[in-house]
């Protein structure tokens, strides 16, 4: 698993390590049961704080992605198929928010929107 951080970013280190974990998970380049890196290991190939992969994976954790057992280490857990799409329908809804608000401030109706996102569902086939 490669993690590439950027400090120029406005997300934080510790969220950019969740999200390139939860992108692995995704991608199947992470298996179930696969044990992680260390939260040394990981802090150390990074070059920053082990406190800071802690958090990330202490996240990863509540969120039902990893489950850390003492003295062993940090394993990927079965995918919960439900809460990944539940996850992912959240973000897909996010950015529909955001077309909906600039439609409105352009005055663009409902429909071409909805005409729009059939085309561009049409192309992807």
């Amino acid at each position: 698993m490669n993690i590439i951080i950027s400090n120029s970013s406005s997300e934080p280190i510790y969220e950019q390590i969740k999200k390139a974990i939860k992108q692995a998970i995704y991608s199947n380049e992470l298996k179930e049961e696969e044990l992680l890196p260390s939260v040394r290991a990981l802090a150390n190939d990074l070059k920053i704080s082990f406190l800071t992969v802690k958090k990330a994976y202490d996240e990863l954790e509540k969120e039902g992605f990893i489950k850390t057992i003492q003295g062993k280490g940090s394993y990927v857990l079965p995918k919960n198929l439900d809460f990944l799409k539940e996850e992912k329908l959240k973000e897909i809804e996010n950015h529909l928010l955001s077309v909906v608000k600039l439609s409105k401030i352009y005055a663009i109706t409902e429909q071409d929107v909805i005409e729009l996102i059939k085309i561009l569902y049409e192309e992807d086939e």
